[in-house]
Formats: C-alpha cells, structure tokens, sequence
C-alpha cells in the first residue's frame, strides 16, 4: 500500500448524526503528525504513543472555541515518561488551528513490546485554559483499557459524563518512491448531552472506571448508541487514512440512514508558541547566582524548545529578576 498527500490531510470534520442525537468528528493527519515527529529520534513504540495523543489532540480539540487551548498529558512509571500536547483553536474564523506534541521516555526501559505496554502506573489529563481572567480547568482519569483512547473515553465519562467513542488507525506507510510517511485517521462519537447526567454505583469499567454505556439508562439513547458503535466497528484501516475515501463519503457508508450533516472543515497546523520573551519570563523567577548555575562554559543561558526543536542563546546579564535593564 502506497499513499500520498489528499485534499483532506490535516482537517478536522465535524458531523451529527441527527436521528441519533450524536455528535463526532472526523479527523486526517499527515503533515502536521510528520512536523510532530520528526523534531526526535524517538523508539517506534513512542512513535506510536505520540502518533496516538496527537491524533487525539486533534479530534478534542476541535470543540475549543476560539482562542482556547487544549492540553492533553499522559504522565507514566513506564518507559514512557510524559506525553504532552497542546491544540490552539484558530485565533480567527477561518484560520487554521496549532497543534504540538513531544515525549519523554527512558531509552533503557523501552522494550519491542506493544507501545501500550510502555506505559505504567500513571494517569490521562485533560487541561482547558480559556485565556487571560479564567481559571484553568483539569480533569484527570487513570490509565486503563490497553489504549489512549479508552483513556479519553473515560475521561469523559468520568468528568463529563458524555458517553464518547474513539476509532483510530496510525502508522507509518510507505510512499511512492520507496520512503515512509506518518498518517492518522481517527472518527470520534459523543451522545448528545440529554443523556443520563449521573451514574449511581460505579461504573462497569476496569478499576471501576464509568463506561459509555453506563451513561444511558433511556432505551431509546441505549440503541442509537449501540446501533452507530456498530456500524463504526466495520470501518477498516483505509477508510480511515487512504486517499480514496473523502470523509464526507465515509460517513454516508457508515451512517447513510442516521440522516449525517457536516459542517466546515477546521484545518490543523503544525504551531509552536515559544519564543526568547517566553524563556527571559520563565527565568525571570531566578536570581543572578541561580543564573550563574545555569551558564555554559561559553557564558551563555541556553533553551531548548521539546516542542519544535527551536534553540535559543542569552547573555546571563540580561536574565533573571536581577538583570541589567
């Protein structure tokens, strides 16, 4: 199978399934996923685990409002440390949104085993921070399912209470002319907020954990769900990131009789926010003796961004709460 770049790469479709009363979002990554990864040399299992919360990011993130941001972190015992991603709602109608990703990980712990399986003893969150006057909002749900987006889906179970679904495909297909290409496709399903808002009893999940189903308690909500979960289960590994399927024409084989609308496309990008103002503040806390510990042999501070890789250089003189104004 070779795939190359189609119209739909890097968009986010929202949909509702009107007959059902449920909501979701179709998603295609391409360019923004190879942006992501090619900033490391990362093991194939964290790839997988990066190529995964990205893909995730992206289908999240597209509810933000404009000039939200969404942050999404898995933090692990295991061999993988920390995933961390933020999406940036477009900051106007019309633009695209930014999304960034990186990860941590112990080199001496990473193992041929499923990417899953680096993962220990750790926890999903969620952050929402809707700017300047607001409180940022967290929520945080353990590790559990054997996937991150079983994680997701208990995340909103447990903190929304919106029974949600997540079907993901990823990888890194070859190319015409013989190189490789990380692709993702991902739908995402939510029932509508009407809905059971509460769940007595604990859930039927892993560790207790709130499960979809235990959300709806109306026959009605009960089979729509069941029925649209079903006709999701067929999609196969093409449909959700080959180039001949538009997502438009996915949802009319999967859902022609639940009466499907789309609305506009929000295409994604690659972004990154640092900048040398956001490094001088963030050693604005520091004294010049903390500065002083900070100093290459050269007489430099030096900054790494994890996300895109950006290197930045500065006089100790001019850093600091004690620096030369």
């Amino acid at each position: 199978m070779t795939i190359g770049k189609i119209a739909w790469d890097d968009t986010v479709l929202p949909f509702q399934l009107d007959l059902s009363d449920i909501r979701g979002r179709v998603a295609r990554l391409d360019g923004v996923l190879n942006g992501i990864l090619a900033q490391h040399d990362y093991p194939e299992p964290i790839e997988a685990l990066v190529a995964e919360m990205t893909l995730l990011t992206a289908l999240i993130g597209e509810t933000m409002k404009l000039r939200w941001k969404l942050s999404l972190q898995v933090q692990t015992r295991g061999a993988l440390r920390m995933i961390a991603t933020d999406y940036f709602a477009p900051e106007a109608e019309g633009e695209p949104a930014r999304i960034r990703a990186y990860a941590s990980y112990d080199p001496d712990l990473v193992t041929k085993a499923p990417a899953y399986d680096q993962l220990e003893d750790g926890y999903f969150a969620v952050l929402i921070d809707q700017g300047p006057g607001t409180t940022p909002y967290q929520g945080i749900t353990p590790l559990a399912g054997g996937a991150l987006a079983r994680c997701a889906e208990s995340y909103f179970a447990q903190s929304e209470q919106i029974p949600t679904r997540f079907e993901l495909n990823f990888g890194n297909v070859p190319q015409a002319g013989g190189s490789f290409h990380w692709r993702a496709g991902g739908v995402m399903l939510q029932h509508m907020p009407k809905a059971s808002p509460f769940a007595k009893d604990g859930g039927t999940g892993e560790g207790g954990l709130l499960r979809p189903e235990d959300l709806l308690r109306d026959d009605d909500d009960g089979e729509n769900w069941r029925r649209v979960n079903f006709h999701l289960d067929t999609v196969d590994e093409l449909e959700l990131i080959g180039p001949d399927l538009p997502p438009t024409d996915l949802l009319v084989r999967l859902y022609h009789e639940e009466n499907p609308r789309v609305f506009d496309a929000q295409p994604v990008r690659f972004g990154c926010t640092c900048s040398e103002d956001r490094v001088r503040q963030s050693l604005s806390i520091y004294s010049a003796k903390d500065i002083a510990h900070m100093t290459t042999p050269e007489g430099l501070v030096t900054a790494d961004c994890q996300f895109c890789g950006a290197h930045y250089e500065l006089d100790p003189q001019t850093v600091g709460f004690e620096a030369d104004k």
